[in-house]
């Protein structure tokens, strides 16, 4: 963030496109496709409970390892999804846009999905 000093010499704070506080970006999604995240990530969110469940119950290690593995496998899925949905709109419209440094940032936004 950068000062300005207004005509009546007030101060007035600008944001620059970096600061995450004043800039969001925002992906509009179509009802049925939201409905469909929404659904996913509630499914995800029963699962989690389901193991806590689990633990209070004092199941077996292997059980609750199963069902471990079952929630990180739906959550990458959910995020190659969102990811895939990222290069088909997001990416592709900058890249319209001549802006290029959007692959670099796609490309760190991948490796955070291993």
């Amino acid at each position: 963030m950068e000062g300005n000093t207004t005509e009546n010499g007030q101060n007035e704070m600008i944001c620059e496109e970096v600061c995450c506080h004043c800039h969001q970006k925002a992906t509009p999604r179509p009802e049925a496709e939201l409905k469909q995240l929404k659904n996913r990530l509630n499914r995800m969110t029963g699962q989690l409970n389901g193991i806590g469940k689990m633990l209070e119950e004092n199941r077996y290690c292997g059980d609750i390892l199963t069902q471990i593995a079952a929630v990180e496998s739906a959550l990458q899925s959910f995020g190659y999804l969102i990811f895939k949905e990222h290069m088909e709109t997001c990416v592709v419209e900058e890249i319209g846009k001549g802006n290029l440094a959007v692959v670099e940032e796609a490309v760190e936004l991948m490796k955070k999905l291993k």
